[in-house]
């Protein structure tokens, strides 16, 4: 008997699988449409537009298993023959993670959004009074954290679902109330810093929204939780310091030195990007690569499409040889503030020592804010406009 192609033999032994034929008798299918998600994936790192097209219309009209034709078609496809391997469709995913990416892309939702709502303040209005009262009257640090751009951003998050929005908030209660990220000080997590592979910039973009610095190739730590308790502090820092009436920030990744020996470990990235997602929606407004490896923009190609075209542009790739990426960064930023790893003509340079000082005097005043609005919202009064939290 003639050998199979490996992708002829996975096709027949996943058509099965989606038809329910295993070991000789039917079986509930309890993942229907996996394989072709699958495929669309491995089309996807093929770069094989056609072939996602055609995936996505088999989806779409919910038809079974393409038939022999297109087994055909696949058979004669080498480029698709390593992506079916399952362990090189893991590592193209974990090496998304590793960067910490993920999380940055993942402060939305990768579902449509509903522009409609978004841009009608009527609606705005009307959906966020409707999670207010599902809600129910908060207190204590819940009724700070409540403010209507919060509400209005887990909204935006669920596509301006409320119940959804409902879930997701009382997850988030639960999260805080656990984790208590408003309670992190400088001293537990001052060691992550040393080497300045994380941290707040002292300027603002043109936006004036917060600046996170993320410098992967300075990775200088092995312990996963206090990895992610220092990336939780400066969010909340990040977020302390945003001039009032913003709601997001911006981050700035320098690839230099970076490596998959300074990578993040998988673990750590997961927690990540559970947290970000689910604990700070729609806190991101831009995402700055700047000078990435030629690596990472092969699997970018798998993440494109899988993101939401608001979220996916959000993201943006800067080489300093290229003049639009110069002039892109100078539309965003003052170049006499821009560091000038980043392409700006500040001599900036990380000193822990007068970081540290900066975060202690930040501690203070994050205690003070959580304080002074306990205080206000001590009498059960449901929601107050007048503070606005570091969410």
């Amino acid at each position: 008997m003639a050998q199979l192609n490996p992708i002829t033999d996975w096709i027949r032994r996943n058509r099965a699988r989606e038809e329910g034929i295993i070991g000789g008798g039917r079986q509930k299918l309890h993942n229907k449409g996996k394989t072709l998600k699958r495929l669309k994936k491995c089309a996807c790192l093929a770069g094989q537009n056609a072939l996602i097209k055609k995936v996505s219309f088999w989806s779409a009209r919910g038809r079974g298993w393409p038939g022999r034709s297109v087994e055909d078609e696949l058979d004669s496809n080498s480029a698709l023959l390593t992506c079916l391997n399952p362990n090189y469709l893991e590592s193209a995913g974990h090496f998304l993670l590793r960067l910490h990416l993920p999380a940055t892309l993942m402060f939305g939702r990768w579902s449509t959004s509903h522009h409609e709502e978004e841009n009608n303040p009527e609606q705005i209005t009307s959906k966020v009074n409707e999670l207010k009262a599902k809600l129910g009257s908060l207190v204590g640090r819940n009724a700070i954290y409540c403010s209507d751009a919060c509400l209005k951003r887990y909204l935006v998050a669920r596509n301006w679902n409320v119940d959804k929005a409902k879930k997701m908030l009382e997850e988030t209660f639960k999260w805080r109330s656990m984790y208590k990220p408003e309670e992190i000080r400088w001293p537990e997590i001052a060691l992550e810093s040393e080497t300045g592979k994380l941290y707040r910039a002292s300027f603002h973009d043109r936006e004036g929204r917060s600046v996170l610095i993320m410098k992967p190739g300075k990775q200088n730590t092995a312990s996963i939780e206090n990895q992610i308790r220092h990336l939780v502090y400066l969010m909340e820092n990040a977020l302390l310091n945003l001039p009032e009436g913003q709601e997001q920030m911006s981050w700035l990744i320098d690839f230099n030195g970076w490596s998959l020996s300074t990578s993040v470990p998988i673990k750590s990235a997961r927690e990540t990007v559970n947290i970000l997602q689910n604990h700070y929606p729609e806190r991101l407004a831009l995402a700055f690569l700047y000078n990435p490896p030629r690596i990472f923009e092969t699997f970018w190609k798998v993440v494109k499409y899988l993101l939401d075209p608001k979220t996916f542009q959000k993201v943006r790739f800067v080489y300093p040889k290229k003049q639009e990426s110069v002039e892109l960064m100078k539309s965003y930023f003052d170049e006499e503030n821009l560091p000038s790893e980043f392409g700006g003509k500040a001599q900036l340079e990380y000193v822990h020592e007068e970081y540290s000082r900066l975060m202690i005097q930040d501690d203070i005043k994050c205690a003070a804010f959580w304080e002074h609005g306990e205080k206000q919202h001590h009498i059960v009064n449901g929601y107050s406009s007048a503070v606005v939290a570091p969410e």
